[in-house]
């Protein structure tokens, strides 16, 4: 079996920088945030901006879109949480409770609850459906800024400046830390669950056993130049994927640890590439890479010599 890996899009978002990229639940549309201070909603198969939300005083870092794509949670340097009304284009409520620019926000799999990461050192759990507007919950372990969160059905993982990450298990209140020791730029699950994937300034992804914390593996060859990379699986759990400062999307190999590809656009960029996006059902890839979002698909070929 032959694996390609074939580029198929280009996004001209017109929006500065952007921050972060995200499909939304189904994949059908994504998400991205600039630095320009708007959300933008995108098909992006045939490149079409769907809506331009505008409402945050600074840039947008991050955003999600709720389970039945009727919100979009998005956070920025303005220090707030904003959901939107996806259909109207407005703001619905807006969150203020961090005391420093908020990095990172993911919405529950059911989205009644918001978990939002900030620079302040906190990560905040808010009530999507109350009219509340105090945090329900703060995580206040981390010694320095939050750089990323994920939620399962039932735990908030979190990463930190301060070179751990954090799985905390909301069915029984528990707290479980690994220290990772250098800064840690991202951490998310596999899709099995099974294992932690963190992205570390060393320009060292490490993949964790969560349970037990055992190292299993890890991927180097990409440049993070102090960057906030991010990586993650593909659809499959067969692959590792990450943003890089020299601007290509690398894939390695999950279980032999070997680099398989290193993907970029038709054209030449001086942007790294920071922000990556999975489709929730099928090996296709979105990346931010300076004011674009980049899209590649996998394509498997069966060798006639087998």
């Amino acid at each position: 079996m032959n694996i390609e890996y074939k580029f198929e899009k280009e996004l001209d978002c017109k929006q500065g920088a952007v921050r972060s990229v995200r499909f939304s639940v189904d994949g059908s549309y994504c998400i991205t945030c600039g630095s320009d201070r708007k959300v933008k909603l995108w098909n992006p198969y045939n490149a079409v901006t769907l809506k331009t939300y505008g409402g945050h005083g600074d840039e947008v870092m991050d955003a999600c879109a709720s389970c039945d794509s009727s919100q979009i949670v998005s956070c920025g340097l303005d220090k707030s949480v904003i959901v939107w009304d996806v259909a109207t284009g407005m703001p619905v409520r807006r969150f203020r409770g961090h005391a420093g620019p908020v990095t990172t926000v993911r919405y529950n799999e059911e989205s009644s609850m918001i978990i939002s990461g900030s620079r302040d050192n906190s990560v905040l759990c808010w009530d999507g459906r109350s009219k509340a507007q105090e945090p329900v919950q703060s995580l206040n372990d981390a010694k320095d800024s939050i750089s990323s969160v994920r939620v399962s059905d039932h735990e908030i993982l979190s990463s930190s400046f301060d070179g751990k990450v954090r799985t905390y298990d909301i069915r029984v209140g528990e707290l479980c830390e690994d220290y990772v020791g250098d800064a840690v730029t991202c951490a998310s699950f596999t899709r099995d669950g099974q294992c932690l994937v963190i992205s570390c300034a060393d320009d060292v992804i490490r993949l964790l056993d969560k349970d037990s914390g055992e190292l299993l593996g890890e991927f180097t060859g990409h440049t993070g130049k102090d960057l906030c990379l991010e990586s993650s699986v593909d659809y499959q759990d067969t692959k590792i994927l990450s943003g890089s400062a020299d601007g290509k999307l690398w894939i390695w190999d999950l279980v032999s640890q070997k680099v398989v590809a290193k993907l970029s656009g038709f054209k030449p960029t001086k942007y790294p590439t920071v922000s990556i996006s999975v489709h929730p059902q099928k090996n296709c890839f979105l990346a931010s890479n300076g004011s674009n979002v980049l899209m590649w698909s996998m394509q498997s070929h069966t060798d006639e010599k087998e």
